[in-house]
């Protein structure tokens, strides 16, 4: 039943998207199913959002050329995912002497399943599904992590609890791939389970702030294609990075300059499915701009808690005490 569902989810992600892309982004369904609306007309993005997933951020060199998964592609994946994390948590045992690790799939919640879609990566562009670092960049990543026992500067802003930034922050983690909506007719707030961030976005503002002025998540301007929003972000500080989780593979860690642009689209296909995209633009950084794409799933039952970050807290000063002794 499931397989038939995501066929059905992958079919309808495609004709979709296919159709926002030629006839614009006013959205019904064939099924009769009617775009909810606020009290000011505007499409209706409120509620809990989850994004947790088994697929990668770039698409595995056994798949090249692939933009889907098949039927039993889905099934070994996810049943050979499930067997794993069965038999890392039965053996997680620590022997006297022996470092403890921090954390085991007890702790973790990834999700269970592929991406609604059945894509076999995040990245949709270019057709590759792999980002285009720039091997300095690269550099600069690996640099940063051969290092991180002798400056927090080495580290990601997420482990020194900052911020994921954005759009980092729309992107899976290891857990808390929760987010609430709030809308009004002048804001849309998106408050992050992971970390402590609420991101507000104007709806009526009309340029941006001015470019001196640089920002750890960036200043966003949104605008409606149709029942689209589209959200522009300049304005970053050269501080944060994309990914910050091991979730964004290559990503992880990559830096960002102040050229920084992100482009992101929300629609909203189905009850439970808004489409998320983004259009990641940093010349320096990466060759060409790149696109993510991935659902986002409604779950009005999901619980979201107060986000601690105890890494900030004790872990950053833990590390660099450690490094110290070793050295």
């Amino acid at each position: 039943m499931r397989l038939f569902a995501l066929r059905l989810a992958r079919d309808r992600f495609t004709s979709i998207l296919s159709l926002l892309l030629l006839l614009g982004t006013h959205v019904e369904a064939a099924d009769g199913w009617v775009l909810p609306r606020t009290e000011q007309g505007q499409p209706d993005f409120q509620g809990v959002w989850l994004n947790a997933t088994l697929s990668p951020m770039e698409r595995p060199a056994s798949q090249a050329g692939q933009q889907f998964l098949s039927a039993d592609e889905i099934i070994a994946l996810e049943t050979r995912t499930a067997q794993r994390r069965a038999s890392d948590d039965a053996a997680a045992t620590v022997a006297a002497g022996r470092a403890i690790v921090s954390y085991n799939q007890f702790w973790r919640d990834s999700g269970d399943t592929v991406l609604s879609t059945g894509q076999t990566s995040l990245i949709v562009d270019p057709p590759t599904g792999l980002a285009p670092i720039r091997p300095a960049a690269e550099q600069i990543r690996d640099y940063n992590f051969a290092r991180v026992t002798e400056s927090y500067q080495h580290m990601t802003v997420w482990d020194r609890c900052i911020t994921r930034g954005v759009p980092g922050s729309m992107l899976p983690a290891g857990y808390n791939n929760a987010y609430r909506i709030v809308q009004t007719e002048e804001n849309l707030a998106i408050l992050y389970e992971m970390i402590h961030d609420v991101r507000i976005i104007s709806l009526g503002k009309q340029q941006h702030i001015d470019e001196k002025i640089k920002l750890w998540m960036g200043d966003s301007v949104a605008h409606w294609e149709g029942d689209t929003l589209v959200v522009e972000t300049t304005n970053y500080n050269d501080r944060g990075m994309i990914a910050s989780s091991a979730a964004g593979g290559r990503l992880k860690g990559v830096p960002i300059t102040e050229a920084l642009r992100a482009v992101e689209r929300f629609t909203r296909i189905s009850e439970d499915t808004i489409i998320w995209e983004v259009t990641v633009t940093d010349p320096e950084i990466y060759t060409q701009p790149f696109t993510i794409s991935m659902p986002l799933t409604r779950d009005d039952d999901y619980v979201m808690y107060e986000y601690a970050c105890h890494e900030g807290n004790h872990a950053v000063p833990n590390i660099l005490r450690g490094g110290r002794v070793a050295d």
